[in-house]
């Protein structure tokens, strides 16, 4: 009888604390375990600025982030709150099923499993990858770069995790799961990249709040922002004198200790810069961090490292400041273009009869093309490198039969076409000027600027990143010439490109371009395709290998 009554008040006492439970944040102190570096149950002593994320009561969420600030905690959190107390369906998306959901599934979910009994019990099928079930609710994990993936479920419960990396044109998909279901829940987390593309665009939207808290010194808000708050000591990352380096207050000048974060950041606010707005948004960086490689000195380090190379500037601003961030001469400015404008006029046919000519030409709703005419340097071993380009006409049409009519009435040596998204109507065009007709494909896997070709296909294969160095450079080396009445448009379309660094699967920073979300890049794009044309028209009887000459 003893141990009945001992049941039957865990029971109830179960029962109750569950009643009692209305908030993410009392879920996660109440189930979630956790495994090193913090084993044990979920405490926010050493991310205090988690617990008001948790609690947000806002439809709509942003996280602009510095790395590792446990945003992906929080979030899985929510999504496990929802599913045990409310019985909510969710979606939780990563930038693509392979590798990034298999890794969320051993490195976030299945610990979480294993290190929470209570998990674990609700949790009844956790063995497919994409789909974890918890009785009738459903824990659906994606890649955004699957349409049919995410267009399958309705969801009361969106999270998108590291939204940046993601494909971006995907993403409206995800967000009209939520529209067959009475609540509408979205949470977007990322570290971000450059400005007005991914996060922070949403950001921007946002309440951009920040987290602030009292100091021990004066004892008045403040919040942490570099390098006003930080004493930067040292000349340089060599420099051992850069480990005296100290948070402190910009008011008092108080040293703030990194081992004391625990206690004088505990009792620290969200505080909007934006009122009236629908959504949330929560921005930190990591020298909010308590850990080892957020101290002071580690921080300055990375800081000093950003000074010498534009990868280790922009992994600085992104990852440890959280802040969006375009390296100087990472994207065209109008400067650049203002300088290499001509004194001619955008031409309506060739003149030229001993001239290369060739054209570029990018797919979409339009057909946006350029048409370039080219002098070469005799006996030169870099066709691309040391030629000049004179851009005889850019502009856009809607129908292939009208780029007929530019082919002929310029004269057209080659003409490299965007594969995608029109391959039919491409193809044919290029079977009508078989030989000066190449259709373009950017191609992972191929090194420097190599041009792949495909004779049976009509195709050649490039590394978008190197051709766009090049197609780009000539306007800070000044060797390309615009018409006096380029349109805009070409000019916004050629600034909207940024190269941004990015880490491999080996951990290796490479770049690669990106816009921002309300940027058009197809004149760009066409001015890279007239570029990758001209090794093909000075190179008849390309092999199925050819290389340019770097």
């Amino acid at each position: 009888m003893h141990a009945l009554a001992a049941l039957l008040s865990e029971r109830l006492s179960s029962g109750l604390r569950r009643k009692s439970i209305v908030l993410p944040s009392q879920w996660a102190e109440t189930y979630r375990e956790m495994g090193p570096p913090y084993p044990g149950r979920w405490t926010f002593n050493r991310h205090p600025w988690l617990r008001g994320m948790h609690d947000s009561q806002a439809d709509f969420n942003v996280g602009q982030k510095a790395a590792q600030m446990g945003f992906t905690e929080t979030v899985l959190n929510i999504v496990f709150y929802h599913i045990d107390i409310h019985g909510v369906d969710c979606l939780y998306v990563l930038p693509a099923k392979t590798p990034d959901a298999s890794d969320f599934s051993a490195a976030r979910f299945d610990p979480a499993i294993e290190s929470s009994p209570h998990l674990g019990n609700i949790f009844t099928d956790v063995k497919n990858v994409g789909h974890k079930r918890a009785g009738q609710a459903n824990l659906y994990i994606r890649g955004s770069k699957s349409r049919a993936g995410l267009k399958s479920v309705p969801v009361g419960v969106l999270i998108l995790d590291e939204k940046d990396e993601m494909k971006q044109e995907n993403i409206p998909l995800a967000r009209e799961r939520l529209s067959g279901y009475s609540m509408a829940l979205t949470w977007e987390i990322s570290t971000p990249t450059v400005n007005d593309m991914g996060i922070n665009v949403t950001f921007r939207a946002s309440t951009q709040e920040a987290f602030f808290f009292r100091c021990p010194g004066c004892g008045k808000l403040i919040n942490l922002e570099f390098p006003r708050n930080m004493q930067i000591c040292g000349d340089g990352p060599e420099d051992i004198a850069i480990t005296r380096s100290y948070l402190k207050c910009h008011l008092c000048e108080k040293k703030l200790e990194h081992q004391e974060k625990i206690n004088f950041l505990s009792t620290g606010q969200w505080v909007p810069a934006k009122l009236q707005r629908a959504a949330r948004g929560f921005g930190i960086s990591q020298m909010y961090s308590s850990s080892k490689k957020a101290e002071p000195g580690s921080f300055i380090h990375a800081y000093f490292l950003a000074q010498t190379n534009p990868a280790d500037e922009q992994e600085f601003y992104n990852s440890k400041l959280g802040l969006p961030h375009i390296v100087e001469g990472a994207k065209l400015s109008d400067a650049d273009i203002q300088r290499v404008l001509g004194g001619y006029l955008k031409m309506e046919y060739c003149t030229s009869t001993n001239k290369c000519i060739t054209m570029g030409v990018d797919v979409g709703t339009w057909l946006h093309y350029e048409i370039d005419e080219w002098d070469l340097t005799p006996g030169s071993p870099s066709v691309n490198t040391h030629a000049r380009c004179r851009v005889l006409r850019e502009g856009k049409v809607r129908d292939f039969e009208e780029l007929d009519e530019l082919m002929d009435a310029f004269k057209v040596n080659h003409c490299v076409i965007d594969a995608q998204p029109e391959r039919r109507k491409a193809l044919e065009f290029a079977q009508r000027w078989y030989g000066r007709v190449s259709l373009c494909q950017y191609t992972r896997g191929i090194s420097g600027k190599q041009i792949h070709v495909n004779e049976d296909e009509l195709t050649v294969s490039v590394d978008r990143t190197s051709w766009l160095d090049l197609a780009l450079s000539r306007f800070r080396s000044e060797l390309i010439a615009l018409p006096k009445d380029t349109s805009n448009e070409y000019k916004e379309h050629l600034k909207s490109l940024v190269r941004i660094y990015e880490k491999d699967t080996d951990g290796n920073l490479v770049g690669k371009y990106v816009k921002g979300d309300n940027n058009h890049d197809h004149f760009a794009h066409s001015r890279n395709y007239a570029e990758i044309a001209l090794p093909l028209a000075v190179s008849v009887g390309a092999t199925h290998s050819m290389e340019s000459p770097a």
